[in-house]
């Protein structure tokens, strides 16, 4: 099963009430992958939060999200990022996640499509073209 480490992009786009992102969740409910997050993420997204609905919707994601320690911070990052984003990879590998589902293209797009130690680094779109390729 795979293991979907979401950014924060991701977790506030979903709080946000993106129906197009709302398929991670219906695809975890029925056991087709896990999704995982690190408080870092999640602090990351609540901060770019700013109405009680969104606020809401990210509790309800919350509730079915694997929360993952972040990040050990002495751990060297295996990719040449800016240092707010290395503790996202980080977590990501440390969580032996399979995919770091991320919006983020200005830092993680040179990794786009990349496996960095076990974590293939994609958009959300990568990844359902990527699922629904091989079904």
């Amino acid at each position: 099963m795979n293991r979907l480490f979401l950014d924060a992009n991701v977790l506030f786009s979903i709080a946000y009430g993106s129906p197009s992102l709302e398929v991670f969740r219906k695809m975890s409910r029925q056991k087709q992958c896990r999704l995982l997050a690190s408080a870092y993420v999640i602090e990351e997204a609540i901060r770019n939060l700013s109405s009680p609905g969104q606020f809401k919707r990210l509790k309800d994601l919350l509730a079915e999200v694997e929360i993952v320690p972040d990040a050990d911070p002495k751990m060297p990052c295996p990719a040449i990022l800016p240092e707010k984003d290395r503790p996202v990879l980080l977590a990501a590998v440390q969580a032996r996640s399979t995919h770091l589902i991320t919006g983020d293209l200005q830092y993680f797009s040179a990794y786009r499509g990349q496996i960095i130690q076990g974590v293939l680094i994609c958009t959300p779109r990568d990844y359902l073209q990527i699922i629904r390729g091989s079904s």
